[in-house]
């Protein structure tokens, strides 16, 4: 049966004998992206406990969880989550109407059910005024993830729309875990991201890989840091002469190589978010290793206000419009597999045949 439980979570599978997709009922969550052969799941998973996000109480939960506006989403975050119709956190205004930071997808349950060989999974987003669908079918070690986006209101709404793709240990290993994918001119965050423990020199613009230290210097992104602690996010454009693009991910001691293709004219941007035991306060308690591959059609993490008023970067979009009572779709896919070194490119046929370089 589809239905299971994992660490917890209601959630459904899918899988065939190369790998396994778990998706979590409430929050829609990417938690398990499991190669079969090595028993390596690539997405990240907390060290801490999950909980529903319908069971979150703060009076309750506040000790493990901390009081701030991400701990309902911190609560519950599991892989990969989807951020919209907000890409960051919330507007003053916006929080106190009761949005949380990437919105409300990473919190509302999911309607789900397996027909003819797909995984569906179908939400409302009240506030947003969206009705969301995604359908996940399995060809090999490739999962083919389609998504349909409605706008439910009777204005163009712009919305953010980004897969926050998190990788975590033990397929992770600072120093070791090679990254690859089609950057160009990328921009570090615009203000202070992490404190005493940001390396990277503030809203730099460069060149991928190699981005700008505040020390002086540059360090390869496409290297899992080793530093004992360090936090931080980068943007980079796709490259615009490519109609696809993708992030592929290598471990050299499990030889498990996963990572995503998408259409680049869906997705034009991936941010990549650091943390690399920085963070102190609650869930996380200096004990988390991620690296978030997170792409989509906006380059930082910021309040809609802020995106709107940004509109573009490097001559770019940074936001995509759904027009009124309309449906907008986009497809892209997620791999795992193992490989002998870490895959330079890739060629993605847009439905399950992907062929890593």
């Amino acid at each position: 049966m589809p239905e299971t439980i994992y660490r917890g979570r209601r959630a459904w599978s899918i899988e065939n004998e190369q790998i396994r997709v778990t998706l979590l009922v409430e929050g829609g969550h990417l938690a398990e992206l499991l190669h079969k052969p090595s028993g390596v799941n690539p997405m990240w998973t907390p060290p801490w406990p999950s909980v529903e996000p319908s069971k979150y109480d703060p009076a309750v939960h506040a000790a493990t969880f901390g009081d701030h506006a991400e701990s309902k989403l911190l609560a519950g975050i599991i892989g990969h989550n989807l951020c919209m119709d907000i890409f960051g956190g919330p507007s003053a205004e916006e929080a106190a109407a009761g949005l949380l930071p990437h919105g409300e997808g990473s919190i509302v349950a999911y309607d789900m059910n397996l027909a003819a060989g797909e995984l569906v999974a179908k939400a409302t987003f009240p506030m947003a005024q969206l009705a969301f669908e995604r359908r996940i079918s399995l060809s090999g070690h490739v999962a083919v993830i389609k998504e349909t986006v409605q706008n439910l209101s009777r204005t163009d709404k712009a919305t953010a729309w980004t897969q926050h793709a998190t990788l975590g240990p033990p397929f992770l290993e600072k120093g070791k875990t090679l990254f690859r994918l089609p950057g160009t001119r990328s921009r570090v965050y615009e203000t202070d991201f992490a404190g005493e423990f940001g390396r990277y020199q503030t809203g730099a613009d460069f060149q991928w890989p190699m981005v700008p230290l505040k020390t002086g210097g540059e360090l390869d992104l496409r290297v899992l840091p080793d530093a004992e602690a360090s936090g931080g996010y980068t943007a980079h454009l796709m490259d615009p002469r490519r109609d696809k693009a993708f992030f592929t991910a290598w471990t050299p001691s499990s030889r498990v190589v996963c990572g995503y293709a998408w259409h680049r004219a869906d997705f034009p941007w991936l941010g990549i978010w650091e943390e690399n035991y920085s963070r102190k306060q609650a869930p996380w308690n200096g004990k988390a290793l991620t690296r978030g591959m997170e792409f989509g059609v906006s380059p930082m993490p910021e309040s809609r206000r802020q995106m709107i008023e940004r509109g573009s970067m490097f001559g770019t979009p940074g936001f995509r419009w759904i027009p009124a009572l309309s449906r907008v779709t986009a497809t892209y896919c997620a791999f795992v597999t193992t490989a002998s070194a870490v895959p330079e490119s890739l060629d993605w046929d847009g439905a399950g045949k992907l062929v890593l370089k």
